[in-house]
């Protein structure tokens, strides 16, 4: 038996790109920045702020509701599985990704535009 969760807060940092690959469906996807305080080791070194970048992936209704309300810059609360496909470009490259495919999601706060 396996556990593949993933909980994340952060800020969306693109607008959502939402598309129909078929009919019925409705799939959008953006990216997520997470980040860890910078802070001072036992040893005294400074560790600088860092910030990660998570591909997301949202399939039906949290999909149409993303694209209602989700902007650059919403504050996100998430929770999803991993996902890595993997996929051959047009110059015959192996190219993988892993995305965070969500179950549930909350808004907790959308940027201000004027």
């Amino acid at each position: 038996m396996g556990i593949n969760r993933v909980t994340l807060l952060g800020n969306v940092g693109t607008d959502v790109d939402v598309r129909n690959p078929g009919p019925g469906q409705t799939v959008a996807t953006f990216r997520l920045a997470t980040n860890e305080r910078a802070y001072t080791n036992a040893a005294g070194v400074q560790i600088p702020e860092r910030t990660e970048w998570h591909n997301i992936v949202m399939w039906g209704r949290n999909a149409e509701t993303a694209e209602k309300y989700i902007r650059k810059g919403t504050q996100l609360y998430i929770e999803g599985k991993l996902r890595t496909r993997t996929w051959e470009d047009r110059n015959q490259i192996k190219r993988s990704i892993t995305e965070v495919y969500v179950d549930n999601f909350e808004l907790l706060a959308r940027p201000n535009n004027g």
